[in-house]
């Protein structure tokens, strides 16, 4: 028996749904109940298409990151299309996206099919746009990539979960000129 197809009306309001409750009420408080309900549909259409609020929010931020973030075309200035970079990406974590993806890590913690996920959906694909960015010369050509893209995820991770300092454009430039520093 073949089910009724998605409705992509009422899938985009889903995704839209999760993500104005998690922007108004947090993550954690963010419920398929409460998907439905502000989506304006019924309860078995979201568990017929997600199991979890995470699944629901996982392609809700698939779907911003690949609208909202193309990888920066080439300017032929490394050190500015990295700067490009860091302050478009360190802009989206300010806003819902941060929450989302804070959240999803956390959950993700003790989920490893959600992790492996998350992984696989935002953190590899922006990880891979990261180290094409550096590659272009922003860093000399014998420092190692993955630690560096390490060394600046790094750092915006640690500011998103423990919130004490700005994940902003001055966090953009600090990076980058502290990138540039090295010999």
């Amino acid at each position: 028996m073949v089910g009724r197809p998605r409705s992509e009306v009422t899938r985009k309001a889903i995704l839209r749904a999760a993500l104005d409750l998690c922007a108004r009420d947090g993550y954690q408080n963010v419920t398929m109940k409460g998907i439905a309900q502000a989506a304006g549909s019924g309860r078995q259409t979201v568990y017929r298409w997600w199991q979890t609020k995470a699944q629901v929010l996982m392609e809700s931020l698939t779907e911003i990151l690949a609208e909202d973030v193309p990888p920066p075309p080439s300017s032929g200035d490394a050190r500015a299309d990295l700067v490009a970079f860091l302050e478009q990406t360190f802009a989206l974590a300010q806003g819902v996206a941060g929450q989302v993806v804070v959240g999803l890590m956390a959950d993700a913690q003790s989920d490893p099919a959600l992790a492996a996920d998350l992984r696989a959906k935002i953190i590899g694909p922006r990880r891979a746009v990261l180290r094409s960015v550096l590659a272009r010369g922003a860093v000399p050509g014998d420092v190692d990539l993955e630690l560096t893209v390490d060394l600046v995820y790094g750092a915006m991770w640690y500011r998103l979960l423990n919130r004490h300092a700005e994940v902003n454009e001055d966090l953009a430039a600090e990076i980058t000129g502290l990138l540039a520093r090295i010999h």
